[in-house]
């Protein structure tokens, strides 16, 4: 059932920002009821038509007692019948709480699991993923910080990617990815498992957290390495240190005030994802029916590569086209994990 008492409060809302929109105020609080009449909108107009429907069920039902008009109004409350669940779903997925984050870019992070090798090759295999789906969808994909291995494979790779709903739509993607193929280097054609961690932390703003300098301390060290890893060699390499947390970010790019930026954005954004966390945790645990722990060392995904497919275990999705999923063909996963997702908080919500 919809709501609608809220439906009343929400329309009632909508008409207090159009007349403040009419005034014509200026400043940051015009611009933020300008947003907020934006995001409403679209929703206030599936209200309007979510009335006209029930007003029109009403008239139909009024009309039933009438010989001449029965047929007419019999045949007019079928197809509201057929139409009204699919408007009462949309309003009421339209009302569900958002994640104030879900608008925000996101930080990736990418680290090579157990599998020596092949656990490498397959993070390489799933960094190219993810920078095929944002060019897909037209976001800008940045390399923060990679750490390379001798075979073209990646230990750990961190990458930054702007653009409209990132993190609403990457979120789904942490967790333990799991990989079953013959490696390039097994002569015996045994099938090996190995797998990679993903962690998608939406980008945090300064205005986020109150990060006092005497909790951080900050390291300029030279760095170095072999092979094709992503190092220099001057001392511009800096180490930030998240004191209370023990969290600790390494940026080697060539300029130092770069590196102290891009340290900084990143820790930043772990100590956000750590509060949020920290507060879904909070509510999961007073929430009745609660399935599952959402935590990121759980398996979510395995790429089975002498079958073709890859199966995501949480929404039990095994699709046969492996190949297009790593060439960055990730909408079908991932609009089925949001529907999921949408499903289990409209069931919270009746409890």
């Amino acid at each position: 059932m919809v709501p609608i008492e809220k439906l009343e409060q929400i329309k009632s809302r909508f008409d207090f920002l159009e007349a403040k929109m009419a005034e014509g105020a200026v400043g940051e609080d015009f611009a933020a009821l300008g947003r907020e009449y934006a995001e409403l909108r679209p929703l206030v107009a599936e209200i309007d038509a979510y009335q006209q429907m029930l007003r029109d069920k009403t008239a139909a039902e009024e009309m039933l007692t009438d010989p001449e008009m029965h047929d007419l109004a019999a045949e007019e409350l079928q197809t509201i019948a057929a139409a009204l669940p699919g408007l009462e779903q949309k309003i009421n997925l339209a009302l569900l709480p958002r994640d104030q984050a879900d608008a925000r870019p996101a930080i990736v992070e990418i680290r090579a699991g157990t599998g020596g090798d092949e656990a490498a090759l397959f993070a390489a295999d799933l960094l190219r993923m993810y920078q095929r789906y944002s060019e897909t969808r037209g976001w800008a994909f940045e390399m923060v910080s990679q750490s390379a291995t001798e075979l073209g494979g990646i230990k750990e790779a961190i990458v930054n990617i702007r653009g409209p709903g990132v993190f609403a739509r990457l979120k789904f993607e942490s967790g333990v990815h799991r990989v079953q193929r013959v490696p390039a280097t097994e002569s015996g054609g045994r099938v090996h498992t190995s797998a990679a961690t993903v962690a998608v932390l939406p980008e945090a703003e300064e205005v986020d957290l109150d990060i006092p300098a005497s909790d951080l301390r900050i390291d300029t060290m030279r760095a170095s390495g072999a092979g094709g890893q992503h190092v220099n060699t001057t001392d511009s390499a800096v180490r930030i240190t998240h004191i209370p947390t023990g969290l600790m970010v390494v940026s080697a790019e060539k300029s130092q005030h770069r590196n102290r930026e891009i340290a900084m954005g990143v820790l930043r954004s772990r100590l956000y994802e750590m509060k949020r966390r920290a507060a879904a945790d909070a509510r999961a645990a007073t929430r009745k029916g609660q399935v599952g722990s959402g935590d990121r060392s759980e398996r979510i995904r395995t790429y089975n590569f002498s079958q073709g497919r890859v199966t995501d275990h949480r929404v039990n999705l095994t699709l046969y086209k492996l190949d297009q999923v790593l060439q960055g063909d990730l909408d079908e996963i991932i609009d089925a994990l949001i529907a999921d997702d949408q499903a289990s908080r409209l069931a919270e919500l009746s409890l």
